[in-house]
Parts: structure tokens; C-alpha cells; sequence
């Protein structure tokens, strides 16, 4: 059984597999690029969990491209009134690289061990520092992809997430990233729920 995973890409989601392409609202982070999607749910295999914390959905951008053309008319009897115009929306192409943790940290292994033996051994040690500090940065039970969110995407999701997703974001922001949008959003999401 091949696992899926439901994501939420610019506030709308997406159930998707390894390997499959899907067009969703236009991305700020360019052709060729990756990024990693906030993932709701993981299922297949048997196992299914909500919104996972050690799970990632690594996923690339294809290409930016113009949705089909929207034709728009209207028409006013008896007054002669005519017009027409047209859309067409602005989407990014993305392909699913890989769904999980595991994966990831294969894939990060073995480009460390293809750089290892060009440099010498001094240097080899501290380029493994270097891939570990962020780990060390990130705070557990974070929102999986919160490093990548804009201010409107931390905004969107923040409803969405439980008390101590938002505890962890919010201590992420008030130590790195000090977005005053964002911090915020966070605050207000967090009220909301003592509220209620």
C-alpha cells in the first residue's frame, strides 16, 4: 500500500502521493525550487495520523503557468448592452518528491557521505555540524514547514492548529524569525482559543 498525505498549500489542500503533479495557486518560490507544505494528515500502510509532527511533504516547483481562459459575458436585453472579458489564473505546477521523515534524512545522509570523501577529514566534521544546527534551532512541536510560511500563510493556518503548535511557533518566532505580522497572528490565534 502506497501512503498518501493531505496537505495545505496557500490555504487550500490537496491529497497527494509520491511522484504525482498537480496545479495549485501561483507560489512565491520559483521554478526549480522545493519547499515543504504544512501536512494535515498521513495515511496508507495501515496507519493513519493527523497533523504529524516528525512527517514531512517534500514537494518541487515544475513550472509557473496560465490556467485555461475563462470567457465572461454580459448582456443587458433591450438596452444594447454588451461585454466581454476574459481570465485566466496564475498557477504553479508542483510535483510530490517524497512523503516522511525517513526519506528525508536518507537522502541528506547520503549527500553528506558523496561530499565526505572530496574533503579532507578536518573539513568533514563540520559540514555535518553545519546540516545539524538547524535541528538544534527548530522548537519541538512546531507546525511541520513553519520556516517556510509567510506572515499570510502563518496568519491563515494558525486557526487551524492546537495550543501547543501555537506555543511552539510562537516561542520559533519571538527567538529567530521576530515578524511582528506573524507574532500576531500567533497571539491572536492563541486568544482566540482561551476564549473558547
Amino acid at each position: 500500500m502506497s501512503s498518501y498525505a493531505i496537505i495545505s498549500v496557500g490555504g487550500k489542500q490537496y491529497r497527494v502521493r509520491e511522484g504525482e503533479r498537480l496545479l495549485v495557486d501561483r507560489l512565491a518560490h520559483g521554478e526549480g525550487n522545493t519547499f515543504q507544505p504544512a501536512v494535515l494528515l498521513v495515511g496508507g500502510g495501515g496507519e493513519t495520523q493527523i497533523s504529524p509532527a516528525n512527517v514531512t511533504v517534500t514537494a518541487r516547483v515544475v513550472a509557473d503557468v496560465k490556467g485555461d481562459k475563462i470567457r465572461i459575458g454580459k448582456y443587458r436585453p433591450k438596452n444594447g448592452y454588451k461585454k466581454h472579458t476574459g481570465f485566466r489564473a496564475s498557477l504553479s505546477q508542483i510535483e510530490i518528491e517524497s512523503i516522511g521523515g525517513a526519506k528525508r534524512a536518507a537522502v541528506k545522509e547520503a549527500a553528506v557521505k558523496e561530499t565526505a570523501p572530496k574533503e579532507t577529514a578536518t573539513k568533514a566534521p563540520e559540514r555535518v555540524v553545519d546540516e545539524a544546527a538547524p535541528a538544534e534551532d527548530r522548537v519541538k512541536g512546531m507546525p511541520s514547514g513553519y520556516e517556510e510560511l509567510t506572515v499570510a500563510e502563518v496568519k491563515s493556518q494558525s486557526t487551524g492548529w492546537n495550543r501547543p503548535m501555537l506555543d511552539a511557533a510562537l516561542e520559533y518566532e519571538q527567538t529567530h524569525e521576530a515578524r511582528k505580522g506573524a507574532i500576531a497572528a500567533l497571539e491572536a490565534a492563541l486568544s482566540a482559543k482561551e476564549d473558547s
